[in-house]
């Protein structure tokens, strides 16, 4: 019977097996969809490092538009902005997803779980557009002008599902038995939530405070209709530089926050795969 099973099961999980390239003009579809997906980023990089004034005609390889990029205050007063509102709002964002995550993940069956976690994840459907309308208009009508503070008041409440998603993936992948385990050990409840629940959690957090982060560090529409004066971030400036005309100096700042979201996805990388070895052992 089982060898039966094996000889049925064999061509089937062949065929689940089969590489990309087997179905004919998948690959080539593949290779268009990269192309489609990364040339005008490629574009973008290259023409970074013009030295001519204009966008899109090649003068010459050439770091001025960097260093000029470096030493516009302005740029630099946009990036601080930009890191203390993504930054604030992750560490906020992500504690309130983790305890939602918690709650509705290890809290078990009550009253209402069903609507708390639609009302959660409800946000990721509502246009940005939408929610920066609604924010707007509470913050009017309770007279809150605290400049930075309203934009990342803002942004918490819009990057609460975004951490919320991964943290509760995780947290419903995770197997129970180590903390059973730790509990059979006579661990107490803060000592298994500590040395067995946190770590293993860790990843979905991890990836869920990246995804806030990056998410806020984006943010263009919420920013600019509930940021005052002096909150101006970098998104909501590039559009301002945009407005005034293209310079290689855009690209060369775009450039820099696409290296800085690299390194963020290396980090979550080296620090889930990390984290991945410590459970093992």
């Amino acid at each position: 019977m089982s060898e039966q099973m094996q000889q049925s099961s064999t061509p089937r999980a062949r065929k689940k097996m089969l590489p990309v390239g087997h179905y004919r003009g998948l690959g080539g579809w593949t290779i268009f969809f990269f192309i489609f997906l990364y040339l005008p980023i490629v574009v973008l990089i290259f023409y970074s490092f013009n030295a001519n004034r204009m966008v899109m005609n090649w003068g010459g390889f050439g770091l001025d538009w960097y260093v000029k990029a470096f030493h516009n205050a302005d740029i630099q007063k946009a990036v601080w902005n930009s890191l203390i509102v993504a930054t604030v709002s992750t560490i906020f964002a992500t504690a309130i997803a983790t305890i939602g995550a918690l709650v509705l993940a290890r809290g078990g069956n009550f009253r209402g779980k069903t609507v708390s976690l639609g009302l959660i994840t409800l946000p990721l459907m509502v246009p940005e557009i939408v929610t920066a309308v609604a924010v707007l208009i509470f913050f009017s009508a309770i007279g809150l002008n605290w400049g930075l503070g309203n934009v990342i008041i803002a942004h918490v409440t819009f990057c609460i599902p975004f951490a919320f998603m991964p943290i509760r993936a995780r947290l419903e992948g995770m197997d129970t038995s180590l903390e059973q385990a730790a509990r059979d050990l006579y661990a107490s409840e803060w000592e298994t939530f500590r040395y067995v629940t946190v770590p293993l959690l860790m990843p979905g957090i991890v990836a869920g405070a990246m995804l806030a982060f990056v998410i806020s560090m984006d943010d263009f529409i919420i920013t600019l209709m509930v940021g005052g004066a002096g909150s101006t971030t970098l998104p909501v400036y590039i559009y301002s530089m945009i407005r005034r005309g293209l310079t290689p100096e855009i690209n060369a700042v775009s450039t820099v926050l696409l290296l800085v979201s690299i390194a963020i996805v290396t980090a979550y990388w080296v620090v889930s795969k990390k984290t991945q070895t410590n459970t093992v052992h």
